[in-house]
Formats: C-alpha cells, structure tokens, sequence
C-alpha cells in the first residue's frame, strides 16, 4: 500500500511521522526531504535579514555566488551562514520540515586544496533555486507580480540585480542632494539689498565705551 499525503499542516506531519516510527519494522518508509513552496517559506522567515539577504545573493548569482565577493558585502561570513545552518534544526523541531532534509546554501570548498578549509562559494541546486525564486515572490513579492508566473530563476536574478542597481542610484543621488546643500554659496546681502549686512564693531573702529556715554550723562 502506498499513500500519499500533500498539503498537511506540520503539526499532521509530524504526527503522522510519530506514528510511522511506532512501526517501522512493518513499515518502509520513505521521508520527503525536498524543499517545496512552505517549508521555503517558512525557513525564509525564520532567518535574520543578513542571512536572507546572503541567501538572495546565491539566488541572484543564479545558483552561486563567489565567497570573495560575498565577503566584500558582508564581511565575516560567519554570522550569516551560522544563521542558515541553525535554521535547519529549528524547523525540524518545530515540524516544519523532516530531520535529513539538506541545507538550501551549501558551501563550495577548492577540490585542488582539500587541506584548506576556506569556502570559496556558496551554491543552490538548481531544483532547490526554484522553490527559493517561488518563495521569495511569495513572502517578500520581489518584482513585477503580474509577471510572476512567467519568470524563470534567470529572470527574477536579473530583477534582483536590477532592484540593487537602481538602489544604489538612489543612495547616490540622495547623497549629491547632501552635497549639493553643504556647499551652496552663502547669499551676498550687500549685493542683493544694496546695501552692506549688519555686523558688529571691526578693530580699528572708535567703539564707544558705556562708561565713557553714561559719565557725559551725568555732567
């Protein structure tokens, strides 16, 4: 007998794998490990935003991304790709997804150095891009909407570039405006009144002293 079983609620799943547990010497089971639309979904919004965001740059790299360049963005490494691995232990507790299940980024270590355990990439499987490309259209609505369902992983990763560079142009042109208002020419009063602007006693001017009006007062 052969079932098959789509669109439970975690809580189901994981009840349903409790059972098959209890009788696994009847029974042969085999456990869905792929990641699908939900549990995409799910470990997407689980993970702090530095992560989701090293995670979209493997996406944007159409499946990889250079560990160098990621480095430039993030610099150490460490804190985004502890968050993605640790995501994976929190789902299997909570039921999202099964124990066994692969992490979505994985590391790319060089062959012709085995001894030198420095990632040079980080890599998506290109079944595993496209539920990722799904999911983030679905949770953060990356893109045009109305071309959702015609966009290829190729496509969307040219969105995403897109989205970055017009960013940046943003960034850039905010920043002039800054400049722009730093360094505009203070208004010349005296040219544009006709006549010189208030300020106070120069040097060489014969100041009045108080004292000296207040004793021509009291003669």
């Amino acid at each position: 007998m052969k079932i098959t079983i789509e669109g439970a609620s975690p809580e189901f799943e994981r009840k349903l794998l409790d059972l098959l547990a209890e009788h696994r010497r009847e029974l042969t089971v085999a456990v869905d490990t792929e990641w699908n639309a939900d549990r995409a979904a799910r470990y997407l919004r689980t993970l702090p935003s530095s992560a989701r965001s090293f995670l979209e740059e493997v996406v944007k790299g159409k499946g990889y991304a250079d560990a160098a360049a990621l480095r430039d963005l993030f610099g150490s490494l460490r804190g985004p790709t502890i968050a993605l691995s640790r995501a994976i232990p929190r789902g299997v507790k909570a039921g999202w997804w099964p124990e066994g299940i692969a992490a979505p980024v994985q590391a790319v270590y060089d062959p012709a150095n085995p001894s030198w355990q420095r990632a040079i990439g980080y890599s998506m499987d290109k079944a595993v891009l496209a539920v990722f490309v799904d999911a983030l259209w679905d949770v953060f609505g990356y893109g045009p909407g109305d071309l959702r369902e015609h966009m290829d992983p190729e496509q969307l990763a040219e969105v995403l570039v897109r989205e970055d560079a017009e960013a940046l142009r943003r960034e850039e042109k905010r920043k002039a405006a800054n400049w722009a208002d730093a360094d505009a020419p203070q208004i010349d009063l005296e040219a544009r009144w006709g006549r010189p602007s208030a300020t106070g006693w120069a040097d060489t001017d014969d100041v009045p002293r108080a004292l000296d009006i207040l004793d021509g007062d009291d003669q």
